[in-house]
């Protein structure tokens, strides 16, 4: 059973959840019980299927990777840049082979390799393999190590967690405010209920559902237009009442893990929109994609424009967010859509700076600022959904098959 899926997941979950709150009550965490919580609910997802051993496969892999690493950047202290790189290509090698297979073999697109949540236990990996190459992590217990990358509530989508500040608050005492993150646990839960269970729900069944099959069958600007908006707001609802149930039981586990989304509708510009929106991944390609690119750039003196540098962090890392969706070209024709909407946006505020525009700030522009964005944003929602690929193909071959959201 998948993680969150169903009402019933909730009883079973709420059960289980019992022995934790009530030791935190008394101020004891008990690690041993939620090691144990974790592993019965990794099995119960798991079980029964060869993913769960692709996600054992994928756990020593990544631990033997980070442990030689650690060894050769810490004990040794050598820091040769060819065996960084290596150690690196090595630990995405397995998220690689899955997000390749479906290109490789249509017929059989589930890689072997392949578990629910592959990409983001390898994002946490990465960022323990970059930190210990800037000498921010000194030591990888493996205690600690395995309960971060096995963390049950936020394996199979996200958010994605960093290990430092995971270890730090696993390691702390029970917070002194452990009442008032029970009672938010509960919130985001029922909100989660609201989005993903109801809102979701309705939207995918009475509305994008019959718009995608109309958009694909006879496309007009209309039903085009429905199914962009219909397939953002079913994939906001959606993604975020999942991300809502993972950081409510997080917080029942006494965890403040970081959130995804923060009214991203309501954003004034491109930039605004990606510091609202799936937050954890944003931020994890802006720190360890773009940031690092530009820095290279910057270090080995390339170039010494520093908006060709911005343009190509930019490129860097919202290329390489589509390609991590899915090597097809609608993923990958989202990421560098982003990417010019964001090299456009900078031109746009250099432009009004060297014209000394006066651009009254007020609830009218504000109004028009959010406005164009949403569009904007929904344009993009509609190539990363598929639905004009589908359309296209459709009106190629009458067989090809519809669209199932």
């Amino acid at each position: 059973m998948q993680p969150y899926s169903s009402p019933f997941y909730f009883v079973y979950l709420g059960l289980a959840l019992i022995p934790i709150v009530i030791a935190h009550s008394f101020g004891k965490k008990l690690m041993w019980y939620q090691v144990l919580f974790t592993i019965a609910f990794l099995w119960f997802t798991f079980a029964g299927s060869v993913t769960l051993w692709a996600l054992l496969f994928f756990g020593v892999f990544e631990t033997i990777l980070i442990k030689i690493y650690e060894y050769y950047r810490i004990t040794l202290k050598k820091n040769i840049f060819f065996v960084f790189v290596l150690i690196l290509l090595l630990s995405i090698l397995p998220l690689f082979l899955v997000k390749l297979n479906p290109v490789i073999d249509p017929a059989h697109p589930q890689s072997i390799f392949g578990f629910l949540g592959i990409s983001y236990v390898t994002f946490k990996t990465v960022n323990i393999i970059l930190e210990i190459r800037d000498g921010l992590i000194k030591e990888v217990p493996l205690k600690e190590y395995f309960y971060f990358l096995y963390f049950f509530p936020t394996i199979s989508s996200g958010p994605i967690d960093r290990f430092r500040r995971f270890r730090k608050e696993m390691e702390a005492p029970v917070a002194k405010n452990y009442s008032e993150m029970v009672g938010k646990g509960i919130f985001y839960i029922f909100q989660g209920f609201l989005y993903k269970f109801i809102i979701g729900y309705l939207l995918d069944t009475y509305v994008l559902h019959i718009l995608a099959i109309s958009a694909t069958v006879h496309p007009t600007f209309l039903n085009m237009m429905g199914s962009m908006y219909s397939y953002g707001l079913y994939l906001f609802f959606d993604f975020a009442g999942y991300s809502l149930f993972v950081i409510g039981v997080s917080s029942i586990m006494g965890y403040d893990i970081p959130h995804n989304f923060n009214k991203p509708f309501l954003s004034k510009n491109i930039k605004d929109f990606w510091n609202r929106w799936h937050m954890s991944l944003s931020f994890w390609f802006r720190d360890f994609v773009a940031m690092r690119f530009m820095k290279t750039i910057m270090v080995k003196k390339w170039t010494k424009n520093m908006v060709l540098i911005a343009n190509l962090g930019y490129l860097a890392s919202m290329g390489l967010m589509g390609f991590w969706h899915g090597f097809t070209w609608y993923y990958i024709l989202y990421g560098f859509y982003h990417a010019f909407l964001l090299i456009g946006y900078d031109a746009w505020v250099r432009m009004k700076k060297k014209r000394k525009w006066k651009i009254p700030n007020n609830r009218w522009t504000t109004a028009v600022s959010i406005f164009i964005t949403f569009n904007l944003v929904f344009i993009g929602f509609l190539i990363f959904s598929g639905i004009p690929n589908y359309a296209i193909m459709h009106a190629l071959n009458h067989d090809f098959p519809l669209p199932n959201f």
